[in-house]
């Protein structure tokens, strides 16, 4: 062919189609006519990446082809570089991102096409012109009352008619009817299984269709009667959903949140691909729900079972396949089986397993594999012997990757044997299975042979680098030998890979910590005080001060991470941090150990930094930085008082009480001049201290001289706070506190000590 770009077309083409029968086989069905054998065991062999072997039951023959002919020059065909953005989600190791912005020129020009812009831009998150509102309604049969309900307005914006994506009018005319209905009509759709429950209603009613926003370019919109949507505005919701769940937390309330995008899909069906998707993911929201859990396992066992039939064109099914995140129907199924298990539906689960070969999960798995191994048992002949005509080059023979792959499962099954097998796999591979090497490094882990868990680790790290378990597992093996930079670099890989991983943010913390301490222990021999190893100990305290805080953002929980958070943070001079650290630990174990929660030297340094700074500063205090300083900065006087007294107010003294506690309160009442509230501070002080809770019958002397103290520092405040404190009688209070601590103790008469205490007496009558 002499015509360099008709050759390139027909590449491109001969690539797409392989792609799409690839898609076929393996995702949207039905079934293909051609199983080349020979070819998918060189594929499933040729496509295995760091030892692990792709899924041997998929077709993956078409998928090696696509790959070959993308990774050959192409110059011409412009929307090559889209090809190889849209194989990436199946995937291939391209790059096509750099071409992609000069394709997305030419579809947003005059001449351009709106819908293909739409499509390109997706996977970039763009949207427009969609709302959530609320509005009353009612989601339950016996609901007397409108309560408000999350609905998702949205309306296509007017395209012109074409076969492919015009809006038919039949289903136009059906936006007003029941949903129900209009999903019923159309028989090449996935069917959609109704509700069918004594209480919740199959769709909410809504029984206010007001506009609640005039300026809202949707407000014409009826929440009961919207208008059908395009398939790629579908398409975009459903994106839009799926958004919602990766970026909130695994919470009831997300689920509501996702709920009204996927009501807004089903709602008007158009797509086979898309509504299978929006299907699926209203499954999966209805999973944890007693009343809806039954619809959500049959609708997904309907799913499954529809994906083989051919009761829609498959250019409908593979037309918006790169829009959406449609699993694999082996994927589905797996997913059916875990579904099985957490009902209880264990023997059906089994079979699904058993079917997928997915011998790890089948009561029979070390029988199986060990069958497996030693060639008595075909790869895909399970237990029941399904009797599989296979030809003869598959009949026996598996890959070196699939063979690593089952020497380890045999070892997580067989522990007396594991680094045997595990051994095994490794050797297969040719010192390519990452997995071999992160079991056994796990194995040595578990037993505390840590010296041989650390290469093991390192191979595996090395093969699979993007296995943030592997890091961590390495990092802790690292710690018990006190190889402090090993196990920072570690860790610090585990939140590069995974930064909402708040153990790994603690751990590195601590590295940072540990190297600060070994580093202050080997400087003791440099000529005493070393300014340089110094500012490095306050750079280490600041990232481990930096990674304690991106941590907790999400371990919020996690106590013990802002028990370090605080200490450091107190190191660093961040006091108002650690304010707010105590009052989450506080928050977190005040029900459980009491007083013990509050960490008295933290709170006592926090009140010192506080009153410190002379009371009477104010911003016109005139010149001084230093003075201008104590008033705005957080971390000390006027900035952080606010603080220290909700911590008091609001948080401790609400939930738990001890003498320290009242008398650093006390404290920084009295440098408010609060004298009536420092009073009574001071004498919740005494009452929860030696003296107050002295019991008659005590023998310790020590004991009993303490409490004497306490009640001398009493008396001298009740001297200095009384006589500033309207309405009080301070001697008489005196005089009362005195009376009864005697009494109690009256067994101590002989020791020195008492003339003490009737000193206080006659002198509190002489004031008198």
């Amino acid at each position: 062919m002499k015509n360099p770009s008709q050759k390139e077309f027909i590449q491109v083409t001969l690539a797409v189609a392989s792609l799409h029968a690839f898609i076929q086989a393996n995702w949207t069905g039905p079934d293909l006519n051609i199983k080349p054998e020979v070819l998918d065991m060189k594929a499933v062999t040729e496509l295995a990446y760091g030892g692990e072997p792709a899924y041997h039951l998929a077709q993956h023959d078409l998928l090696r082809l696509t790959q070959l002919i993308f990774a050959l020059p192409i110059i011409t065909a412009y929307p090559f570089c889209w090809w190889q953005l849209l194989t990436e989600a199946v995937p291939l190791p391209m790059d096509p991102h750099d071409s992609l912005g000069s394709l997305l020129q030419t579809l947003t020009g005059d001449t351009g096409d709106r819908d293909l812009t739409g499509r390109l831009q997706l996977e970039q998150g763009r949207l427009e012109h969609i709302f959530c509102h609320d509005k009353l309604g009612r989601r339950t049969k016996f609901q007397q009352n409108d309560l408000s309900q999350l609905v998702l307005l949205a309306e296509s914006r007017k395209r012109d008619n074409s076969p492919a994506e015009a809006v038919h009018d039949d289903l136009a005319d059906q936006s007003r009817t029941p949903v129900n209905s209009s999903i019923m009509t159309n028989s090449n759709l996935p069917v959609t299984l109704e509700l069918n429950d004594d209480t919740l209603l199959e769709q909410t009613i809504f029984t206010s269709s007001a506009p609640s926003s005039t300026t809202n370019q949707l407000s014409h919109l009826d929440p009961v009667s919207q208008p059908p949507l395009h398939p790629l505005d579908q398409c975009i919701l459903l994106s839009l959903c799926l958004n919602v769940r990766n970026t909130s937390p695994s919470h009831g309330l997300t689920s509501e949140q996702m709920s009204p995008y996927v009501a807004r899909v089903i709602s008007h069906p158009k797509n086979w691909s898309v509504h299978t998707m929006a299907l699926l993911l209203r499954s999966r929201l209805e999973s944890t729900r007693t009343r809806t859990v039954e619809r959500s396992v049959l609708q997904l066992q309907a799913l499954v079972d529809q994906m083989p039939t051919a009761d829609s064109p498959l250019p409908e099914r593979l037309h918006y396949f790169h829009s959406i995140p449609l699993p694999s129907k082996w994927e589905m199924e797996r997913e059916l089986a875990l579904r099985f298990l957490t009902l209880g539906v264990v023997k059906s689960a089994l079979e699904i397993f058993e079917r997928l070969e997915m011998w790890e999960r089948t009561d029979k798995a070390v029988v199986i594999v060990r069958d497996l191994l030693e060639g008595r048992k075909e790869e895909a002949e399970n237990v029941i012997s399904r009797g599989k005509d296979l030809p003869s080059p598959r009949r026996g023979k598996l890959d070196l990757a699939r063979q690593a792959k089952l020497w380890c499962l045999l070892g997580d099954l067989e522990p007396d044997n594991a680094v045997e097998h595990y051994g095994r796999a490794w050797a297969l591979s040719k010192e390519t299975s990452g997995r071999a090497m992160r079991s056994l490094g796990g194995y040595y882990f578990a037993r505390g042979e840590f010296e041989k868990a650390i290469p093991c680790l390192q191979r595996a790290v090395k093969i699979n680098p993007l296995l943030s378990r592997s890091w961590f597992i390495l990092g802790c093996a690292y710690i018990r030998l006190e190889n402090w930079e090993g196990a920072r670099d570690s860790f610090s890989r585990c939140v590069s890979i995974d930064d909402e991983d708040g153990e790994s943010w603690n751990n590195l913390a601590s590295m940072y910590l540990r190297l600060d301490s070994s580093q202050n222990n080997s400087g003791l021999d440099v000529n005493g005080e070393d300014e340089p190893s110094k500012a490095k100990s306050f750079s280490n305290k600041i990232l481990a001060f930096r990674a304690l805080k991106q941590g907790l953002k999400y371990s919020y929980d996690n106590w013990r991470m802002w028990t370090n958070y605080m200490i450091v943070a107190v190191d660093i001079g961040e006091l108002s941090e650690a304010c707010r650290a105590l009052t989450r630990i506080v928050e977190e174990r005040s029900a459980k150990t009491g007083a013990e929660c509050v960490d008295e030297e933290v709170l006592e340094r926090l009140v010192t930094a506080v009153t410190r700074v002379p009371v009477g500063l104010d911003q016109s205090a005139g010149d001084d930085d230093r003075r201008r300083d104590a008033v705005n900065s957080p971390n000390e006087g006027h900035g952080l008082l606010g603080r220290v007294l909700e911590l008091f107010d609001r948080t401790i003294l609400p939930r738990v009480s001890s003498p320290r506690i009242f008398r650093a309160y006390a404290r920084l009442l009295t440098w408010q001049s609060r004298w009536e509230d420092a009073l009574k501070a001071y004498l919740d002080w005494y009452r929860c201290g030696v003296a107050g809770t002295f019991e008659k019958g005590e023998t310790d002397v020590e004991k009993w001289r303490e409490a004497v103290n306490e009640v001398e520092d009493v008396m001298d405040v009740l001297r200095n706070f009384g006589p500033r404190v309207q309405g009080i009688n301070w001697r008489h209070q005196g005089r009362s506190i005195i009376r009864t601590f005697m009494g109690r103790s009256k067994d101590f008469e002989d020791e020195a000590e008492w003339s003490r205490l009737i000193e206080f007496q006659s002198e509190l009558r002489t004031e008198e």
